[in-house]
């Protein structure tokens, strides 16, 4: 995300703000300096407007983990044959009960803005990671641009430093003590 809070320009592009993606990164350390030691990641859930703009990863996320992609239809040509990408048709809640399934304990992860802001509306959610780029893009799409439950209350941060970004992880605050081990991360 870049410093102004947007995750991609006004055309979806989102080339700047992944720029330090390529370049050599440092392990990410625990609040104690360790390093870290998390569950891996399961599963990725994104929306259709993500997915579009992805072109569809090409079948298989370059992270190399399973995707759900949040939709009212699936698209033409879809499910693939050796894809790792699938659908939910049936809304966010589904998409989440499906994406628990799939990543069997690990981490579900959540990578479009609407998808965050509806997990965040309906109490799903208890850590937010946003990874800083030092950018001021102006304009665009915002990651936390629709939040009807705001004020949401955070817990930290967790800071890493990397190479041409800052990676921030933030407890969410559940006002009943719940927690529903969904990450977001932009």
């Amino acid at each position: 995300m870049s410093l102004d809070g947007f995750v991609a320009d006004p055309d979806d592009g989102v080339d700047r703000v992944f720029a330090w993606y390529g370049t050599p990164q440092p392990p990410r350390r625990s609040e104690g300096g360790a390093e870290r030691d998390a569950p891996g990641l399961g599963v990725i859930v994104y929306g259709r407007r993500t997915f579009e703009v992805a072109e569809g990863w090409g079948g298989s996320h370059p992270m190399g983990v399973p995707v759900i992609v949040v939709t009212h239809s699936i698209p033409d040509g879809w499910p693939r044959p050796d894809s790792t990408v699938s659908f939910v048709t049936e809304g966010i809640e589904r998409a989440i009960e499906r994406a628990k399934e799939i990543a069997e304990g690990r981490i579900v992860a959540l990578g479009s803005p609407s998808i965050t802001q509806q997990c965040l509306d309906l109490g799903f959610l208890d850590t937010i990671r946003v990874s800083l780029v030092p950018l001021l893009l102006g304009q665009g799409i915002r990651f936390f641009e629709n939040l009807a439950s705001a004020p949401i209350e955070l817990q930290g941060p967790t800071v890493n430093e990397g190479n041409g970004v800052t990676h921030l992880s933030y407890q969410v605050v559940h006002p009943q003590g719940g927690a529903s081990s969904i990450s977001s991360a932009r």
